[in-house]
């Protein structure tokens, strides 16, 4: 509610599904499990939102700004990292999944593999990414193109629903390809 001291009796009610009850800036989230960081998260801000729409306890945070996510192996490794130009992380009771929206680039270092698409879903019970929208999976070994993919939350296996203007790149049995975000280097030799 607004009031004005002016004597006017006229005010609006503030609209709790528009307004936050929260806005934080810099955010920065560590995700660990046994000591070791399983995922880390950052957002220039998010705004999270509580509200009761038909007697039901709505929560959500939302990343106007982006986000970058950083997942790692039970080994430590980068693994994936994501990217987006909006999140949505919504935690209604029974329910908890992301949304990204916006120029979303999934890189998964380990495979050396990179998938874009507009729009990618998040459910973490079931540990999958999912999308009905347009997908580019390209590697080393070609590109591959379509509409629809659905993935383990990693990365790992993503399969195209709906795959067109695809090709391959035959390469030297020879060929290596390197995890280079997580090379450290030959080991020194001691004299």
């Amino acid at each position: 509610m607004i009031y004005s001291c002016k004597g006017s009796d006229d005010y609006q009610p503030i609209d709790a599904e528009k307004v936050p009850v929260q806005i934080v800036k810099d955010v920065s989230i560590t995700q660990s499990e046994k000591g070791s960081a399983t995922m880390r998260m950052k957002a220039p801000t998010m705004k999270r939102y509580s509200y009761v729409k038909d007697s039901v306890q709505v929560g959500y945070e939302y990343y106007p700004d982006g986000f970058n996510v950083f997942a790692y192996t039970e080994a430590g490794e980068l693994e994936t990292k994501i990217t987006a130009k909006e999140a949505k992380h919504v935690t209604t009771v029974g329910q908890e999944s992301w949304s990204v929206f916006g120029d979303v680039v999934i890189i998964n270092y380990i495979k050396g593999e990179q998938m874009e698409s507009d729009t990618i879903y998040w459910n973490q019970e079931e540990k999958k990414i999912y999308t009905n929208c347009y997908v580019k999976l390209s590697s080393e070994q070609g590109m591959m193109q379509g509409y629809g993919m659905e993935s383990d939350e990693m990365a790992r296996n993503a399969i195209i629903k709906r795959p067109f203007d695809s090709y391959s790149v035959m390469q030297d049995s020879t060929h290596f390809y390197m995890d280079s975000v997580n090379f450290i280097g030959p080991l020194m030799q001691r004299f």
